[in-house]
């Protein structure tokens, strides 16, 4: 579908907000038996693409993680659809990005969204298999996010078996975490990693190959998880190369 306009920000109402902070956790299953565990990540340009959804500030509560990735207008973030709306509670206003948010600090500024992209089995069922978004964000004294920050391109049908890097913001945290991890295949349309420590705030941390290419961000089965020592994700695939188009065009 088309890039969803969205609302003007305004004061959520403290349940829905609840609900959706709930909701914006992640990873699941059981953690498998010696499988590492996140540390925080060291500052880098490249972890840098990455950065806290929060409402209205920076400072503001937490809602996901999203990262910046290639695109013609160089305005484009990917996270889970579930970051960003979900039946219960519609589109969530008033949603700010912050890349390389460190300890209270916003090296690149705060950029506000101005619309999603999520295909239309999410919007009307909140359907696992469709848990992608791609988030419009406006410029910054006449600045794309892109030109600040750069950003990584969507790698699309990849398979599974591959090492990645996942960086994210737990909510309880001030600095993003990190974990090396190889992909597995949960089902032919799903996949996850084994690595502990990815809780709340972490919905939407983008999976990134050595080579640069996002192959997944935390959502899909059970919204990403239930247990911070598996997450997963939708797989990258023909569904989601459809998306970044629909989002680009």
């Amino acid at each position: 579908m088309a890039p969803r306009p969205a609302r003007p920000a305004r004061r959520l109402r403290t349940a829905a907000l609840a609900v959706l902070l709930l909701a914006a956790g992640t990873a699941c299953g059981g953690q498998q038996d010696g499988a590492p565990t996140a540390e925080v990540a060291g500052q880098s340009p490249a972890r840098d693409r990455v950065g806290t959804l929060s409402l209205h500030t920076a400072q503001g509560p937490r809602a996901c993680t999203a990262s910046v990735v290639q695109s013609p207008r160089r305005n484009l973030l990917v996270t889970a659809a579930h970051c960003v709306q979900t039946r219960r509670i519609g589109l969530l206003d008033g949603l700010v990005f912050t890349p390389g948010y460190r300890n209270g600090a916003t090296p690149y500024g705060t950029w506000p969204v101005q619309a999603v992209t999520i295909d239309p089995r999410w919007a009307a069922g909140d359907d696992p298999e469709y848990d992608v978004a791609f988030v419009t964000v406006g410029p910054v004294d006449g600045r794309q996010v892109e030109d600040a920050v750069g950003g990584n391109p969507i790698g699309t049908g990849q398979g599974f078996g591959l090492p990645v890097s996942v960086t994210g913001y737990p909510n309880e945290s001030d600095e993003p975490i990190t974990c090396a991890v190889r992909t597995r295949s949960q089902s032919p349309t799903q996949e996850r990693f084994d690595c502990g420590g990815y809780t709340d705030g972490t919905s939407g941390s983008p999976w990134v190959t050595e080579k640069g290419a996002v192959v997944g961000v935390i959502g899909g089965y059970q919204e990403g998880g239930s247990t911070p020592g598996t997450s997963y994700s939708v797989t990258f695939d023909q569904r989601v190369a459809d998306l970044y188009r629909k989002a680009t065009t």
